[in-house]
């Protein structure tokens, strides 16, 4: 009796679950993945900020989006 009341409560979950658009394998948090290495960055500017020199973040994966890694060799990276 005992088994047959655990199946019962078991399919009611599984059919209450696919009602309501659930996935078991949906995963609840978009993970990003950050680059663990360093640009040689000069200085960092930002649209919000104008031509101010900011104070440089290591990659894009840790500047503000929209922000441009100025490089020391004269070359820039902007990160979208």
């Amino acid at each position: 009796m005992a088994r047959s009341n655990a199946c019962c409560l078991v399919l009611l979950l599984l059919c209450g679950a696919f009602l309501l658009g659930m996935n078991p394998g949906m995963t609840l948090v978009n993970a990003v993945v950050c680059p663990m290495f360093c640009l040689d960055v000069d200085y960092m500017t930002c649209p919000s900020t104008g031509d101010k020199h900011l104070s440089r973040e290591c990659n894009c994966c840790l500047a503000p989006k929209g922000c441009t890694l100025h490089l020391t060799d004269g070359t820039s990276v902007h990160c979208s």
